[in-house]
């Protein structure tokens, strides 16, 4: 097993290699970089609109009509400061060079560290990830399993429904439903509808500040939770409602178990290690598939929604830094994720496996 978690966290280095170096080629190959979007504001002119008509400054520094009647020394100081002055593999080398040090360098627009960037939002998006995860599993699991006992009775019909409904409900629009219902919009003022603390928190005590952070993740991890459990409970359903047929259940019965004992000391080994495979997708998902929306509907500045708002300015440092944090996560994920099928079955072995 050692072994095999040695191998898997040195696949990460070239894995992460090769996603830097592909997204670094793509993103010279896109027009509106922020030589561009600084040229464009010295003239005036709205940066998200540079890039749409013809002639800007190329990807690579070329100079192009949009320059014209502006001083060479100007733009070559421009692209001195973003570090388009150097050849696009000494760019390329130089960023390797810094994430191997894990130095992120400066976002362009923010006047800040990547890094010091990251931690300051990196709470929001946890706060949003790890309870929507969490409250997913813990209703998803029992309920799956409550449904794969019933098949087929009144509940499971109900409940089906419910899980049908929720599964075709977007995050976004179950947010707004949210809001509009239960945050001032038009009925109740229960919850808060923005930010993730009070204004007044610091006068709070410790207890208070708990109740008022959890109290402001109420309505935001809800939207989150609505579509993850629906995927979460069918798929758990189906993986007991495939074990429970099995001809080891009915040995198992007829020797007399429980039926408690059945469920719970054979199936749920066997059942849960197809649960189990999509943790890291739904990991993924809630953290950075499904986090952009919710942030912005709640004004919750995280990392979904700073690396959105650094795209579209072409913050690059930003860009490239969130990707790394994204896809180091993500590789990682995985790997608990093989690592939990041996912590359910410990028949599973991943030493003998190559890589």
């Amino acid at each position: 097993m050692l072994a095999y978690v040695i191998r898997r966290l040195l696949l990460i280095i070239p894995t992460l290699l090769a996603i830097l170096v592909v997204n670094f080629l793509i993103v010279q190959a896109a027009p509106g970089g922020p030589v561009e979007q600084a040229i464009a504001r010295i003239q005036g002119f709205s940066p998200n609109g540079v890039g749409g008509g013809g002639g800007e400054v190329a990807a690579n520094g070329t100079a192009s009509r949009s320059t014209r009647g502006l001083d060479p020394a100007l733009i070559e100081s421009i692209k001195e400061h973003y570090g388009f002055d150097k050849p696009m593999h000494e760019r390329l080398w130089l960023m390797l060079k810094n994430y191997a040090q894990l130095d992120f360098g400066n976002s362009f627009f923010r006047g800040a560290p990547v890094t010091e960037l990251i931690l300051q939002k990196l709470p929001v998006s946890l706060s949003l990830g790890l309870w929507a995860t969490l409250i997913t599993y813990l209703i998803s699991i029992p309920l799956g399993i409550r449904k794969a006992v019933r098949h087929g009775s009144a509940f499971d019909v109900w409940s089906s429904t419910l899980v049908i409904i929720g599964y075709a409900t977007p995050a976004f629009l179950f947010a707004i439903l949210l809001i509009v219902v239960f945050a001032g919009g038009s009925y109740l003022s229960w919850f808060p509808a923005q930010g993730l603390f009070s204004e007044n928190v610091d006068s709070l005590g410790t207890w208070g500040k708990v109740k008022d952070y959890l109290w402001h993740l109420v309505l935001p991890v809800s939207s989150l939770v609505i579509g993850g459990f629906a995927t979460l409970t069918i798929l758990t359903k189906n993986s007991f409602l495939n074990e429970i047929s099995r001809q080891y259940v009915v040995t198992a019965r007829a020797k007399g178990l429980t039926e408690h004992r059945v469920l719970y000391g054979h199936v749920l080994r066997n059942a849960m290690l197809l649960v189990i495979a999509g943790v890291p997708q739904a990991l993924i998902e809630v953290f950075f598939a499904g986090s952009l929306l919710i942030e912005t509907i709640f004004g919750l500045d995280g990392l979904g929604r700073m690396s959105y708002e650094a795209a579209v300015s072409r913050d690059y440092p930003v860009v490239f830094g969130t990707l790394f944090l994204f896809t180091l996560f993500g590789l990682l994920i995985k790997l608990v994720g093989d690592l939990c099928y041996t912590l359910v079955d410990p028949r599973i072995d991943f030493s003998a496996r190559s890589a």
